[in-house]
């Protein structure tokens, strides 16, 4: 096959001011894509901003013969999201690829967590992909073609101890990638997950001696192939880091079916949980029809 371009593409990358976005958009930007940069240029806990990240990164994609403009907006609010694609509209006359990047972090045990350190992580993560993707999904409906990734975490798919804010956040973006392959299934809008481990300022003191064997470049060749034309998946979720790629799922096992009319006890329940739990010859739901069709075979078997 042929390399993978972007020649005529456009592409918003939020918080790419360093780590992970700013590799995913010179590299975007090297195979000819013209890129909005977004950053807030704020700290790790999400406090302060700064025009500097994203402008820097802007000068570097121009000084290689690229095209790119700075965007300073925070995801956090329905205006910051539809200012970033409107940014991609006027600059570049269209929108065909959203990375939602941006991230803070804020970790504390659960019975330390204040509703400040939720609220902010909720904001920034969950509603600050749906803010950016929404516009930008409109106007990828109108041109019968998009590419929108989600960047999730395998604290929220697994969980991790001290992140129950930043868990949430990142398991809600599997729900919303869920909802939006499906809606834009017809209009050519592939949307997927990934679950990078990577060394970046804000994973750095908690990778420990890891950290060096995971360069926020091993992660940029998957973004690159989701995000491409090229890339005819939609409704996946894959961990990435080291120069290791996997898939990630959900999966739905046979269970135990208790009988028609049947209305069984906790008992019953306990007693087969076994049944219930065994993974021999589950199954990958693409949607809740999926699960509900797996359910009236069992009705009807």
């Amino acid at each position: 096959m042929s390399d993978i371009r972007f020649d005529g593409k456009v592409a918003l990358i939020t918080g790419a001011g360093g780590g992970l976005g700013k590799t995913y958009a010179l590299e975007l930007a090297k195979r000819g894509a013209k890129i909005v940069v977004n950053d807030l240029g704020g700290k790790a806990d999400g406090t302060g901003a700064s025009a500097s990240m994203a402008d820097a990164v802007v000068k570097e994609i121009e000084q290689a013969g690229g095209m790119a403009v700075a965007n300073h907006d925070s995801v956090a609010t329905p205006e910051g999201g539809k200012a970033m694609v409107q940014a991609a509209i006027e600059n570049f006359g269209r929108i065909d690829v959203v990375i939602n990047n941006a991230g803070i972090l804020r970790d504390k045990t659960f019975a330390k967590l204040e509703p400040q350190d939720l609220e902010i992580v909720l904001d920034v993560h969950l509603k600050g992909a749906f803010f950016v993707s929404q516009p930008a999904f409109i106007k990828m409906k109108e041109q019968n073609y998009g590419r929108i990734l989600f960047t999730a975490s395998a604290a929220g798919v697994l969980g991790n101890f001290g992140q129950s804010n930043y868990g949430a956040a990142k398991m809600g973006l599997v729900g919303l990638m869920n909802v939006l392959a499906l809606e834009g299934a017809k209009n050519n809008i592939k949307c997927n997950t990934i679950a990078p481990i990577a060394k970046t300022r804000l994973t750095e003191n908690l990778l420990g001696p890891m950290a060096d064997t995971l360069d926020p470049e091993c992660v940029t060749p998957l973004v690159t192939y989701l995000v491409s034309e090229q890339c005819d998946l939609t409704h996946n979720v894959f961990s990435v880091g080291g120069g290791r790629f996997a898939r990630m799922f959900v999966g739905l096992t046979p269970g135990w079916f208790a009988g028609k009319a049947a209305k069984p006890s906790a008992e019953q329940v306990r007693d087969q949980m076994g049944k219930i739990r065994d993974t021999d010859g589950y199954i990958i739901p693409d949607s809740i029809a999926d699960e509900m069709k797996a359910m009236l075979k069992t009705f009807s078997g």
